[in-house]
This record gives C-alpha cells, structure tokens and sequence, in this order.
C-alpha cells in the first residue's frame, strides 16, 4: 500500500509540479483546491473559478482523483476578520502567515486525514526534515517565513518537494516535461485571498474611514491623510506631502487619527535594535536561549544576528544592528542556520 498523499492543488505551477513530483515517487495522489474566497469586488473579479478550473486541468493531465474542499466560511472567520481587526487596531498583520496556520496546515489537514489521507503536500518553497522546517534551497523564493506557526506534528504530516530545487526555472521545466496546463501560469501577486486587489482597495469594502492630519517630527501638520488604517511603518510613498522631501511614516495615533512622519531617514523612530514579541510560536519546542540566532524582521528582509530575552514570559529581541521600520502586527521569525525555530508578532 503506498501513502495516500492529498496535495493542496492552487492552480498554480507551484502546487502542480508538487502533485507530479509526488505521483512519479510512486505517491496514491489526490488533488484538493481549498476555496477560500470567491468574492469579488469593485473593479476586479475574484479569479477562484479559473484556479478551480487550472487545478482540475492538472488532476485530469495526472489521471489523479480530484475534490474540492470550501472553507470560505473558515477563512472569512479566522484569517479576514483577524486580518481587519489587527489594522483597525493601527497593526499591520500578516494574513498569509495566519492561513498557513489555521487553514492549510489546520483545516485542511484535519479534513485529508479524516478522508483518508496520510498526509498533505503543498507547493511551498521550503523543506521539512525530521520534524522540522528548513528553508528552501531557492532562497530568494524561500517561504518559511510565512511557515513559522506551523506544528511539528503538521508538518510531520506534510511534504514539501518544492523546496529541494535550486530555481523557479527548475520547477517550470519540469512542469513543461510533464505537460502540465500550468507551466507558462504566471506568479498570483497580491496577498493570498484578494489576488490583484490591493490592500487599501480591500479594507475600504469592511471599514469605514476618515481623513485626518499627518504630522512631522517637528510637531507640524503637514497634510492629510486618508486614514490612519492604510498606512504602515516606514512607508514613503502614498503620503501626498508636498514640499519635495521624501517623508517616511514613524507611527500612527488611531485614537485622533494621526499619522506621524519624518523627512530624517536617520530619524531614531525608525531604526531599532531591539523589539518586543508577544504570541509566541515555537516549531520545535523553545530553544536554547544563550545562543545568538538570526531573525527576519518581515518577508524578504535580510537575516540579522540576535540574542531572544525572556524575562516573565515575556520574548525581547536584541539585534546585532539598528533594523529599519519594525512594524507592530508583523512577524518576526527566528531562525538557527537553515533551521526555523519560531518566531512571534512584534507589539
């Protein structure tokens, strides 16, 4: 009897590929398109169908069973409310990490297993050995930064082949050797349930907002803004201040509806060293807390040398280095070499 293998099939080239790889390993592969979201909104239209569609083209091409699985309502409740109520709250969340948490590592893994399944395949770039999460051999396409909140016994139950190539381009030739309908598809763009629609253009559909002043290091207002839900640390562009200096915004009071900037990129409020973290996640269980590490303070930044602190509970992170535009709401994923260790949301 071989493993039952249900692979999370998106539509796109990534999650394709995965399905393949799996089935020529000699894998029993079944293809699952999680709908998530299928709302559209003013000016663009949710692409869901199509994905359903792609994802059923590659199941077809493989000759592997196929099912759908809807967690829109899920979704809506545990990753787009927390996604909503962290920005009304001045944060910036980060809605991927919490859908690999509570939807594809969670939800859908439950619901294979319960159907039979042994375990779960996703397109991720990133590698799991023994329990625990590594990064990708593509590191520029790495993705287990958005992974850190994931089990050690989720990913005991889940592969991720993708994570072993070295390039994009690798993946796309093999989806070309293995005629699949997705290999020219090109990257979705976009944070993982509005596809194209930007963030501001999303939030405006559930909140309500109303401009207010945006206001300098020096204490002056120097414009308006739209309002204070849509702007993010270290953001320079979208501010509509004149005068011809770039500004870069420092902080936010929602309570007044302010957002605060500064024309100093040397500006102290926006360089730290060290940051406080609260909802922490360990893959692994908690490390050895007199090592240094590195940490990512967001997607794509670069690795800095730290020391994790742990004083009452409570996570500090000391970096080797001032960091740029640490924002409340984001993550800050933990890492020793290639291996994830955890991470937390900066407060």
């Amino acid at each position: 009897m071989s493993t039952k293998v249900y692979v999370g099939l998106s539509g796109g080239v990534d999650s394709s590929v995965t399905a393949a790889l799996l089935k020529e390993q000699g894998y029993d592969v079944t293809g699952v398109y999680m709908k998530n979201w299928s709302q559209d909104l003013p000016g663009f239209e949710c692409p869901w169908k199509e994905d359903y569609q792609d994802a059923k083209r590659v199941a077809v091409r493989l000759g592997i069973p196929f099912k759908m699985y809807d967690f829109e309502t899920q979704y809506r409740n545990k990753v787009v409310q927390y996604m909503i109520d962290e920005y009304q709250a001045g944060r910036t969340p980060n809605p991927d990490i919490m859908c690999n948490q509570e939807v594809k590592f969670k939800l859908f893994l439950e619901a294979a297993l319960e159907d039979g399944a042994d375990m779960i395949a996703t397109g991720h770039y990133s590698r799991i050995k023994d329990g625990k999460l590594l990064t990708a051999q593509n590191l520029p396409k790495d993705q287990s930064y958005f992974l850190y909140r994931v089990t050690e016994e989720a990913l005991s139950k889940s592969l991720m082949p993708i994570g072993d190539f070295n390039s994009k381009d690798d993946v796309r030739e093999l989806a070309a050797k293995f005629n699949l309908p997705t290999a020219g598809k090109k990257d979705s763009q976009g944070i993982c349930f509005v596809g194209k629609v930007g963030i501001k253009e999303f939030l405006q559909q559930y909140v309500t907002t109303v401009p207010g002043d945006i206001v300098d290091q020096y204490g002056r207002t120097i414009g308006q803004h739209e309002g204070a839900i849509f702007y993010t640390i270290g953001q320079r562009h979208g501010l509509n201040v004149g005068g011809g200096l770039p500004y870069y915004v420092v902080g936010k009071n929602m309570q007044d509806n302010q957002v605060f900037v500064t024309s100093d990129i040397d500006d102290e409020k926006l360089w730290q060293s060290e940051l406080n973290l609260t909802d922490m996640h360990w893959i692994n269980g908690e490390p050895d807390l007199f090592k240094e590490y590195q940490v990512r303070t967001r997607y794509r930044a670069p690795l800095v040398n730290a020391k994790i602190k742990k004083t009452d509970g409570k996570f500090k992170v000391v970096l080797s280095e001032d960091v740029r535009a640490i924002t409340p709401g984001q993550s800050t994923v933990i890492y020793d070499g290639e291996t994830v260790l955890g991470g937390g949301i900066v407060i």
